[in-house]
């Protein structure tokens, strides 16, 4: 679907219009790739064009942190430390999922089960000289 590779952090905001071009009837996204890849820098990166005025953080204390953005209200989430799946549930994640509103989804292999079907899988990956690729498919 899309494959891109981000030569230096100078050149994260343009992937990142490419990528949003590339899926535009798309919401739900699960970014997969190990601890410090980048991950959340793509995310800010996404956040930034998508005109989100506010500060954009990891969500990784309150699951789930909400903004406003030229495309309407966005959900950016960080599932790194919850300790069960019963801890999504409680919080009412379908309500997020399929709101019709863009879902980032940090750390989504600890809640892979509830990704709706239509959910696009973003994979970071390092490579040996230190730039990054970004690839996505469908789940």
């Amino acid at each position: 679907m899309f494959k891109e590779v981000i030569q230096s952090i100078g050149d994260i905001e343009r992937v990142a219009e490419k990528f949003l071009e590339a899926h535009s009837e798309e919401t739900v996204f699960a970014f997969y790739g190990k601890m410090g890849v980048g991950k959340t820098t793509f995310i800010k990166a996404l956040c930034d064009v998508l005109e989100v005025e506010d500060y954009v953080t990891s969500p990784t204390f309150s699951l789930v942190n909400e903004y406003s953005s030229s495309k309407g209200e966005l959900y950016h989430f960080d599932f790194y430390r919850i300790k069960n799946i019963h801890e999504v549930y409680d919080f009412g994640y379908e309500e997020y999922f399929y709101s019709g509103n863009i879902c980032l989804i940090e750390w989504p292999e600890l809640v892979d089960p509830l990704l709706p079907s239509n959910t696009v899988i973003v994979k970071i990956e390092e490579l040996e000289d230190g730039r990054r690729e970004i690839s996505t498919e469908k789940l």
